[in-house]
């Protein structure tokens, strides 16, 4: 396949490359930039470089990514100067569990010792934050530790709420099979009645409290409505994968939401760029995810935002890659098959281009492009011995994203430390892990 030049631009590694994205971005408030892999170094390099220039030449105020709440938070509090986290490694230690190398990587490491440097050098904070819905205990634990801190009488009350879960120690899946299959009571109506006992009261509180003390307030709240949200997930995700993955990127959308207005409250308008999967940024209606009944934080962010988002997808046709044999499996430095033929990875491949971004809302694309052809998505789990059914699906590139970056050999993410093999919450996306 040949790319006109009007439709793509090669990236040559130099400060001009994403010139041309950022034009195209234009005054989009929300910036959904993907990965076509958990564990490969160059999505997320060339992910962090293109968000750099939108916090500086477009003022965008904050990231928010696939990762729990709780240790996000972590790692905003360190950005604005609170907390005792003394160094950038220190501020991604709370992504503890599987898959830790996600977030405790040297690229993330990097980029948000930069973004320490950069709100130093501006005067203004901005933050790091999770979308994702795994962190049911540790959000828990983080509503009862605010709460102790601003009305213990408060924290009792929601201490006996949350006692519903006491006997599954932790484990999340416990809960969710005993619940869905009628071996214990649910905890339903207790997180929701914390959820709204926290809401009717973040008034006062508020009002006790300005400043950084928004800030906790609003981080407190989220995790209560996690943990509201986490129940229903863990509850649900043996009714189907349909149902517990639209209740996923529901949360995630809805999370960006209270985000964005959490932080226009502070002052100004809110932009903010989304780090996720490819499978969960780009829109499900254009993919085969769609047609069996998924929905996703793209299509969503599209359907809720219309004319305020830009879409950025990535791939790559072969390599290495960071990922485990199984869900709670030491990390390995696995290699990438060769595009399978059909493929969009196959057919970027046949471009000749090693590094290359295709502009797919302008003139002059080649009719190929329009598909539907295969995609790839590899998670946390790589498993090329059945990589056609585990890793590809359907999709056509021109309504799924608005830009794509083809990196055609691309190398395994680096840890900060070996894996270890813990884990705090059950996997629903096995066996793929996106």
């Amino acid at each position: 396949m040949r790319l006109p030049p009007e439709c793509s631009q090669a990236l040559l590694g130099v400060s001009a490359d994403y010139d041309r994205l950022l034009d195209a971005i234009g005054d989009a408030r929300l910036v959904l930039i993907g990965e076509a892999s958990h564990g490969t170094h160059e999505f997320y390099a060339e992910r962090a470089r293109i968000t750099r220039r939108l916090i500086e030449e477009k003022g965008f105020s904050a990231v928010a990514a696939e990762a729990d709440w709780p240790d996000a938070y972590r790692v905003t509090r360190w950005l604005e100067g609170r907390g005792e986290d003394r160094s950038p490694e220190a501020a991604l230690s709370g992504f503890r569990r599987f898959p830790a190398w996600m977030w405790r990587n040297v690229v993330v490491r990097d980029f948000i010792a930069w973004l320490r440097g950069h709100n130093a050098r501006v005067g203004r904070a901005v933050g790091f934050y999770g979308l994702d819905l795994y962190s049911l205990f540790a959000s828990m634990q983080a509503v009862l530790a605010y709460l102790a801190k601003v009305d213990p009488e408060a924290a009792r009350r929601a201490r006996g709420r949350y006692s519903c879960f006491d006997h599954f120690r932790e484990d999340s899946q416990a809960y969710g099979y005993a619940a869905s299959f009628g071996m214990k009571r649910d905890c339903e109506d207790e997180v929701v009645r914390q959820l709204v006992d926290m809401r009717r009261r973040a008034a006062d509180l508020a009002a006790r409290h300005g400043g950084v003390e928004a800030d906790e307030l609003f981080a407190a709240e989220q995790n209560a409505r996690l943990v509201k949200n986490a129940e229903e997930y863990y509850r649900t995700m043996f009714a189907g994968r349909v149902s517990s993955w639209n209740l996923r990127d529901t949360h995630m959308a809805e999370t960006l939401d209270a985000l964005t207005e959490h932080l226009e409250r502070r002052g100004g308008e809110a932009r903010i760029v989304v780090w996720a999967h490819n499978s969960h940024l780009g829109d499900a209606r254009a993919t085969e995810m769609g047609s069996s009944g998924e929905l996703n934080l793209g299509q969503v962010v599209r359907e809720h935002h219309p004319g305020e988002c830009f879409l950025v997808g990535f791939s790559t046709f072969s390599g290495s890659v960071t990922a485990a044999d199984d869900w709670d499996s030491p990390a390995r430095v696995k290699q990438v098959r060769p595009g399978l033929p059909g493929s969009y990875e196959a057919l970027f491949h046949s471009t000749g281009s090693p590094r290359f971004m295709v502009m797919l809302r302008g003139a002059g694309l080649p009719t190929e492009i329009y598909g539907p052809l295969l995609q790839r998505a590899i998670g946390v789990i790589y498993r090329p011995e059945t990589e056609r059914l585990s890793h590809y699906f359907e999709a056509r590139l021109v309504e799924q994203f608005d830009a794509m970056i083809h990196i055609d050999e691309t190398q395994a993410l680096r840890a900060l430390e070996p894996e270890g093999a813990v884990t705090e919450e059950p996997p629903e996306t096995f066996p793929t892990g996106i």
